[in-house]
């Protein structure tokens, strides 16, 4: 029995010396760099416990700023940047935080290229960082879905999006949510180039449209996002802010081979589990991924990733989740039905979408479609104003005033009198049924607009033209409309004088700020029908 047992011991100790063989460790120090030439000098410092990781696992730099971490054939190293300091970035305005180790590279059979060999794991991987002040207040940009297709889609994206906000002053930096482009991988370059001309410190995330579709493996879908934008999954600080950026696409689905399904790996949500190991629990904990967490009983996320997420933020009060995907806007509020572990529910703003409705509908006076979203939320982006651990989020319409944040639908010209179904609709691109939103007639006592769950009128219109039109339309045709789940409706008064009338209707937004929009109609005298003969 004993010599079985030191047989059964001694091939033990074989594997295990087998399996740390096949593991390398990457060694290296976070450092000052001084004189900012990216290169560890002997007269410059290391900086203590700054957290680097392997995509997995997460260590603490020591007090010389030297770390170790194990590594595969297959792993990024990257920094988590600390607050008070600053990343290198290259000419695109794109972190320079992280170290590809792929000795062999990408599989070589890819549609579109990955990462190139490379080699041996070198003996030091240093990141070099430069102090700099942060405010504990300080603006973000954020971006979903730019999805351009084509190069001519580019050219929208820049007209409508990007020209509105180069060289925008007192934002931190900016983040997109996903689908940066349409499928095709070439136009990876052309939007970065688009993006470095805001002039922003960037961060990017990947979407089921920026992936690698000639892959039996989700591990591998990911090869050229890696090569063009390095990590998928990665974290940052900003002031007293932390913030996880993770892929949630997974591809092919596991459980069908075909297609996408929401969800995460499980290195994925080992990753966070040892990052927040090393975060304050009154920081503000910011995750931003693609695919929304509303799982709809598990058809399009994963019901199981999503609560293991959900039990790792549990002792964190404070917490926000961004996504995009959907190309409509909706606040989401995840409770203890939804397996959310605190009293306070957790906020997930799935944010409307710089493409809209995919560069849709007919063009506007710059020459780009109007692209208004398939729930009445025009095409645009959102700022997030953050205050330590509070943040405020307000959405900005590409092409419109910034006091543009309610859109008002109603007829033009009713009958003095005349029983009509006619009403007034708002549409509050913020909002959600919990948001109190009134109306006023000519001045006169605001009153309550009922939520209703429809399709909004005024997008409506917007499509209405293409399928009635004995005319072709320049363009492409709008996406069938969707229910809105930030509308209101009341009927519309009708036995007021002869003339015109003013609407106004007001909306109280999640963080105290009111927002008024004005509309008009016409009463006129009713006609009666023609005598029947």
């Amino acid at each position: 029995m004993r010599r079985n047992l030191s047989i059964i011991l001694s091939s033990s100790m074989l594997l295990l010396s087998a399996w740390c063989q096949a593991q390398e460790i990457a060694k290296g120090r976070v450092y000052h760099d001084l004189n900012n030439n990216g290169k560890w000098d002997k007269k410059e410092l290391g900086i203590a416990n700054v957290a680097v990781s392997n995509g997995s696992a997460v260590v603490l730099t020591d007090a010389n700023g030297a770390y170790q971490l194990p590594v595969g054939d297959d792993n990024i190293i990257f920094v988590i940047k600390p607050s008070g300091y600053t990343l290198p970035f290259d000419s695109d305005n794109l972190a320079k935080s992280y170290y590809i180790h792929k000795p062999k590279g990408s599989p070589t059979d890819l549609q579109y290229a990955g990462v190139a060999p490379t080699g041996p794991l070198p003996k030091t991987i240093d990141f070099g960082l430069t102090e700099a002040k942060e405010a504990d207040q300080f603006r973000m940009l954020v971006f979903g879905d730019p999805q351009a297709y084509t190069e001519q889609e580019l050219t929208f994206f820049n007209r409508a999006i990007v020209d509105e906000v180069v060289g925008i002053k007192n934002v931190a930096f900016g983040l997109s949510l996903g689908d940066l482009v349409g499928d095709d991988l070439s136009l990876h370059p052309g939007y970065k180039a688009s993006i470095a001309r805001i002039g922003l410190p960037w961060y990017n995330l990947k979407g089921n449209h920026d992936m690698n579709f000639d892959v039996d493996a989700d591990s591998l879908s990911d090869e050229t996002f890696e090569a063009n934008f390095g990590p998928a999954n990665y974290a940052f600080n900003y002031g007293k802010v932390h913030f996880i950026v993770l892929d949630n696409v997974r591809y092919p689905n596991p459980r069908t081979g075909r297609g996408y399904l929401g969800g995460f790996r499980k290195e994925q949500l080992d990753f966070v589990e040892n990052d927040l190991k090393h975060v304050a629990k009154d920081r503000l904990v910011v995750l931003a991924f693609h695919i929304p967490l509303d799982h709809r009983n598990g058809d399009t996320f994963r019901a199981e990733d999503r609560q293991r997420l959900f039990d790792l933020l549990k002792e964190y009060p404070n917490t926000l989740s961004l996504s995009a995907h959907m190309h409509t806007q909706t606040q989401h509020f995840y409770g203890k039905t939804d397996g959310w572990p605190q009293e306070k529910p957790h906020h997930e703003y799935n944010a409307g979408t710089t493409s809209g409705d995919w560069y849709s509908g007919q063009l506007d006076e710059r020459g780009v479609p109007m692209a208004t979203m398939r729930d009445g939320t025009p095409n645009g982006y959102a700022f997030i104003d953050f205050d330590a651990h509070k943040y405020r989020i307000r959405y900005q319409a590409s092409g419109k005033d910034s006091t543009y944040q309610i859109n008002i639908f109603n007829p033009k010209v009713v009958g003095q009198g005349k029983r009509t179904r006619a009403a007034i609709f708002a549409n509050f691109f913020m909002g959600h049924h919990g948001s109190t939103v009134e109306f006023s007639i000519d001045g006169g006592a605001w009153s309550k607009m009922m939520p209703t769950r429809s399709n909004d009128p005024a997008y409506l219109a917007l499509l209405y033209p293409w399928d009635n039109l004995d005319t072709l339309l320049p363009g492409r045709r709008p996406t069938d409309a969707v229910l809105s789940a930030h509308l209101w409706r009341v009927g519309l008064p009708v036995d007021l004088a002869i003339g015109e009338h003013e609407i106004r209707v007001r909306a109280e937004d999640d963080y105290g700020k009111m927002h008024e929009a004005v509309s008009t109609y016409v009463i006129q005298p009713t006609k009666n029908y023609p005598a029947l003969k």
